[in-house]
């Protein structure tokens, strides 16, 4: 397990490193430019980026070594972030934010690149799990992952308000090819003894969606779990595209990631309850649960402009998140093929993210242009303005509460479904992967 845990430490500094620069860059465009549509976005470039890229990332890792992986992982973000602060110091129109110049979203495409690069770790990292540990331990081992994350979370969250408060987007680029250059190094010391047959296999080197597709489809509820996740996504768009436009509505962007570092702690909290206690025997049944709770949450904590019922939406958000990613990554690792994982996860990354773009980049014009007039001076305002509040950030809690409900809808139907089922039988009988792979040296 060593190695194991040498590999958690070490994306627990990509991790920091990435996610800085998300939020330091929609904090920083947001102040900038007081727009909720360029922060949407953001989000929507990130979205769909990574749906794109997510099975060509998934093919790298079943067809190299996944160390090295990572490592080329780390140093392509390197290399993009080093591009990024060039551009920000050479163009006076990337630093004034000005939204109609296409430097400023070259900009901001280059440093999302760079972050996105980083997901090529998240796939290689769950498949590391089925090769380091024992197949009655990775539920607990996943809840590992959920805490490292939590820890970065709360990490990023601290110091991404401040950097932008003090230096702006270069102080985030200059942390940011620091981390990513002492990642990489780091990686050089790890030793990982996997299958010489990935190598030697006979199959070509090729993404290969179509035998991918066969492998998903083969497991009886599988796609229906992975069609799941892209609903449950679509929704969550709501929150990437809207969450930093309400908050910093609320509050200083200091105090803002403040408020994520404080929540953050749920991540830790919960991936070190999934590590001492599991996931239960049927875990496809722990991620249905657990989403009904953060839905139910989702659809109250806007009602009010409340910067207590907002921590405790995050708080109850992030505890619950850590279950439900940790319940499919140990449903994937039991029922997919080893050799097919890399590929299988980036497939359902590709799939499950491909709905949240589409969100995202409705959703915020959506809001700019009907929600936040609906509630500033419109029908809405007009009807419920007196006891739920009226002006931009009432708007962008409307849809909270929308996503929210529709959550919930969605969440009772799949648990009631026949895939639901199928699914659950599969993950008992399992297809080998229980078995004990390679120790690491």
């Amino acid at each position: 397990m060593q190695p194991f845990h040498h590999l958690l430490a070490n994306n627990l500094i990509a991790n920091i490193t990435n996610f800085t620069v998300w939020f330091a860059l929609t904090f920083w465009t947001f102040l900038e430019t007081q727009s909720v549509f360029a922060t949407g976005m953001i989000a929507g470039i990130y979205l769909v980026l990574t749906a794109m890229l997510g099975i060509w990332f998934g093919s790298l890792v079943d067809h190299h070594r996944k160390r090295n992986m990572m490592m080329v992982s780390s140093i392509a973000s390197l290399i993009l972030y080093a591009i990024a602060l060039g551009g920000y110091l050479l163009d006076p129109d990337i630093r004034s934010a000005d939204v109609g110049s296409i430097t400023l979203w070259l900009f901001i495409l280059v440093s999302m690149l760079a972050v996105i690069a980083g997901n090529i770790r998240m796939i290689a990292l769950p498949t590391l799990v089925t090769l380091l540990v024992p197949e009655e331990r990775r539920d607990k081992a996943n809840g590992l992952v959920g805490m490292v994350s939590g820890i970065g979370f709360l990490t990023t969250s601290a110091i991404s308000g401040f950097l932008v408060a003090w230096g702006g987007m270069v102080a985030t680029l200059v942390f940011a090819i620091a981390l990513s250059l002492l990642a990489a190094i780091d990686l050089l010391f790890v030793h990982i003894d996997e299958p010489r047959e990935m190598e030697e296999h006979a199959e070509p080197r090729r993404i290969d969606l179509a035998g991918t597709f066969r492998i998903v489809l083969g497991i009886p509820g599988l796609f229906a779990l992975i069609l799941f996740s892209a609903f449950n996504n679509l929704l969550g768009g709501v929150f990437m595209a809207l969450m930093d436009a309400y908050g910093l509505s609320l509050m200083k962007v200091e105090a803002w990631g403040l408020l994520w570092a404080v929540t953050s702690s749920a991540f830790i909290l919960s991936g070190a309850l999934i590590a001492r206690t599991g996931l239960g025997a049927n875990p496809v049944r722990t991620l249905l649960l657990v989403n009904l709770v953060t839905w139910a949450a989702a659809a109250v904590f806007t009602i009010q402009s409340s910067i207590i019922l907002l921590t405790i939406g995050c708080f109850i958000w992030m505890f619950f998140g850590p279950y439900a990613e940790a319940a499919e990554q140990t449903t994937l690792q039991k029922v997919v093929p080893f050799e097919r994982q890399g590929r299988v996860f980036g497939f359902a990354q590709s799939v499950e993210l491909a709905a949240s773009p589409l969100t995202a980049f409705l959703i915020a014009p959506l809001t700019q242009f009907v929600f936040v007039p609906f509630m500033t001076d419109g029908a809405g305002a007009q009807a419920i303005g007196d006891w739920y509040g009226r002006g931009p950030e009432r708007g962008i809690a409307v849809v909270f509460t929308i996503a929210g409900l529709l959550g919930l809808i969605l969440t009772i139907i799949a648990l009631r479904s026949r895939s639901y089922r199928k699914i659950s039988a599969a993950y008992a009988a399992g297809t080998g992967n229980e078995k004990a792979v390679p120790a690491a040296a």
